[in-house]
């Protein structure tokens, strides 16, 4: 391939070194020559997917839009070590089709998208490596706007913002989102217990916590003052012990905490942790999480309903932090009261989508993807 030519689209177009990897994972047929990319059962008619890369940086992104029929698309960038890009594609593409019905679901006149940057958080992030990942998201003029996500700071976005405008959640605007997504999901929380246990009452209730992230320990911070018992883990054994220090929680190992003998499991770190395996080993009555993506595949949240397993939707319960960042696009200017009030009414959707559920015969993500797709289709 050209040089000249790869370097003019750089955002776009794939090494020639690397074409068999990639059409191979798009689903490749050798014979006709076709990529059939778009047969994916993940790629659910995305309108556009950008491969990014930036040699003098390291930087290696992806950038997917699934739907701008709401808004520009709107959703966060994270950083992770994947392990093979397929999984960074995989990840991105679950991610963006979530973003789309989570700002539908909260009522926000924004698409869905998603961005990953691949490789170590802790070897590769350099101001460089984010400026010219700014440069990537100025280039599509205004079709995605990004934010922080996992392994993504506020500072991170401040140096993407050197090279565009196109991202949300400035320092000096709505800020860090973390302690809104963290209200949300611990009100969430208190819906679905209301729902199982006719009352909100936190008190004594043993809750795990699966991911101790920013997010997860303002979480554990509002269910210790519920008065909930928490039993945590995380990979980071720091972020463990700052939890235990600072709420008195119980740590765990890593895969015991799928067999404790909880009232509410909390996924909170990477998706799909809702599987084959894992459920039958839950003991747990509720869901609630603010994980992306908690369920490996849609039957999972089926095979909950019929357990009597009270699932909240992960892209509704976790809205908060992009119904705060809306609020920094206001005319009036950002308004952190009315960016808490629109939190706070998770609370209602979620009671809402538990009463329908129960008289639909429907397991709950189902019906929020009914009424995601109800609003994409009329408008807000």
């Amino acid at each position: 391939m050209n040089a000249s030519i790869y370097r003019e689209f750089e955002n776009i177009v794939i090494e020639s070194s690397q074409f068999q990897r990639y059409t191979r994972l798009m689903g490749k047929n050798s014979e006709n020559n076709k990529v059939a990319v778009f047969n994916q059962v993940e790629f659910d008619n995305h309108e556009q997917v950008v491969f990014c890369s930036d040699k003098e940086s390291g930087l290696k992104a992806i950038i997917a839009v699934h739907s701008t029929k709401l808004g520009p698309a709107v959703g966060g960038c994270r950083m992770w070590d994947y392990a093979k890009d397929e999984d960074a594609v995989y990840d991105v593409l679950r991610l963006s089709k979530g973003m789309t019905y989570k700002n539908a679901v909260a009522r926000l006149p924004f698409g869905g998208g998603k961005s990953v940057i691949i490789g170590d958080a802790k070897k590769i992030k350099s101001e460089a490596l984010f400026r010219a990942f700014g440069k990537q998201l100025e280039r599509l003029g205004g079709t995605y706007y990004s934010a922080e996500d996992v392994n993504i700071t506020t500072g991170d976005v401040m140096t993407m913002h050197k090279e565009t405008n196109y991202v949300m959640g400035l320092e000096g605007k709505s800020g860090n989102p973390s302690p809104f997504t963290a209200l949300g999901t611990f009100l969430g929380i208190k819906a679905a217990f209301k729902h199982k246990h006719g009352h909100e009452d936190l008190n004594g209730v043993k809750v795990s916590v699966q991911g101790l992230g920013a997010v997860a320990y303002t979480l554990c911070k509002h269910l210790h003052e519920a008065g909930a018992q928490l039993f945590v883990t995380d990979i980071n054994q720091e972020s463990v012990e700052r939890v235990v220090n600072d709420f008195g929680a119980t740590a765990v190992n890593i895969d015991e905490i799928y067999d404790l003998d909880v009232d509410v499991y909390a996924p909170c770190a990477l998706g799909a942790t809702v599987n084959d395996e894992t459920i039958p080993r839950l003991k747990a009555q509720i869901i609630a999480g603010c994980a992306n993506n908690q369920l490996a595949e849609s039957r999972h949240g089926e095979i909950l309903r019929e357990k009597g397993v009270l699932y909240a939707p992960d892209y509704v319960i976790n809205a908060g932090g992009i119904i705060n960042v809306y609020y920094e696009t206001k005319p009036a200017g950002y308004n952190e009261a009315d960016a808490t009030k629109h939190v706070e009414g998770i609370y209602d959707t979620l009671a809402e989508i538990f009463k329908r559920s129960e008289e639909e015969q429907k397991s709950t993500h189902i019906i929020a993807d009914e009424l995601a797709q109800e609003i994409i289709a009329n408008g807000l």
